[in-house]
């Protein structure tokens, strides 16, 4: 179905693809089964890029499928723009951004609408559940998992209050017209892009509400162990440029990881941050001890380890973007001067 085709949806889908076709088919396929009626959504894919061109594939689903179908291809931009791009697209007052790697009941968009009720302006941090064959992948990506878990079981938590730092995009929905007030994605982040959003968003007045009901699967095709340290220290790197920019929000400062984790991990941050480069033999012997855990059935103690290893890599990232001692001082104390452990 072509967008003019349909009357005006009350929920976009935006999804951002990258050399991923088999993945995003298999996504629009699942969102045709949904209970909600297709007349009230519709899907953006905003292609960033691709090696191989997915418009004119998609294109041609897109004649069989229920729901408005709109392709936009961009330049390789980042997931940032992409995303960015596809909100502007979209024509429904709520917008529902995911991966293209993930997979969706058939309820799922019936389940985050409704969390907006009329009036309401929230942002719906839905469930991220792995994949059952996540068992089969990496020990980092496994990890990953386990954060996810560990995060939906806090935030569920009689009581508990997710924060925009809490932020994700592989699960979100929010009103068009607030992601559009507070200026979208910035899109000169590398990483954290979602996070710096997310405290946007909650500055401007936005509740943040978590939903496990309106849960996806996320299955992964990561499997390079190099590339999953680059992206840790690339993380660290942007992390530093959204506390330079949100110096209130604990939450987002790189270092609160020296003050934040475990103890028995600190000795091993602080090694990194005064030889990030000599400790990098120590942080190999680290996840290879994380590694042996895991082969042993000792899965606590190989995402401790695992954990500690990303901390340190991460670390460095933060340490080369504040550009010296007297930069590390310098925000070290913007984190100690912070606002609320959000």
């Amino acid at each position: 179905m072509t967008p003019s085709d349909a009357s005006t949806p009350r929920l976009s889908v935006v999804v951002a693809t990258y050399n991923r076709l088999p993945l995003i088919t298999r996504l629009l396929g699942q969102l045709a089964q949904q209970t909600l009626p297709p007349e009230r959504y519709e899907v953006v894919v905003v292609d960033d890029g691709s090696k191989e061109p997915v418009k004119a594939p998609l294109d041609a689903l897109g004649e069989s499928l229920p729901y408005a179908l709109r392709v936009e291809v961009q330049a390789n931009a980042g997931a940032a723009a992409a995303r960015h791009r596809g909100v502007l697209a979209a024509r429904g007052d709520i917008v529902l951004v995911t991966d293209d790697d993930m997979q969706v009941e058939k309820d799922f968009l019936e389940r985050h609408l409704a969390h907006h009720p009329e009036g309401s302006r929230h942002v719906v941090l839905g469930r991220i559940r792995p994949d059952p064959s996540i068992g089969d992948m990496p020990l980092f990506e496994r990890w990953y998992a386990y954060l996810n878990h560990r995060m939906a079981e806090e935030l569920s938590t009689p009581g508990a209050r997710a924060h925009g730092n809490h932020l994700y995009t592989g699960n979100v929905s929010f009103h068009r017209e607030d992601y559009v007030g507070v200026g979208g994605f910035d899109k000169s982040l590398g990483q954290s892009e979602d996070v710096e959003l997310g405290v946007r968003l909650e500055k401007a007045g936005c509740a943040f509400v978590f939903a496990s009901d309106a849960h996806v699967l996320h299955g992964s095709d990561h499997v390079s162990f190099e590339r999953w340290l680059k992206r840790a220290n690339r993380y660290g790197m942007f992390d530093t440029h959204v506390a330079r920019k949100h110096p209130d929000v604990r939450g987002v400062n790189p270092w609160r990881l020296l003050f934040e984790t475990n103890p028995l991990a600190r000795p091993l941050l602080a090694a990194t941050v005064v030889a990030p480069e000599a400790t990098r033999v120590l942080t190999g012997a680290v996840m290879s001890a994380a590694k042996a855990a895991d082969k042993l059935g000792l899965e606590k103690a190989a995402f401790a380890g695992t954990s500690v290893v990303y901390g340190m890599e991460y670390l460095r990232g933060a340490r080369n973007e504040a550009g010296g001692w007297t930069g590390i001082a310098r925000e070290v104390v913007r984190y100690l001067q912070g606002g609320g452990n959000r």
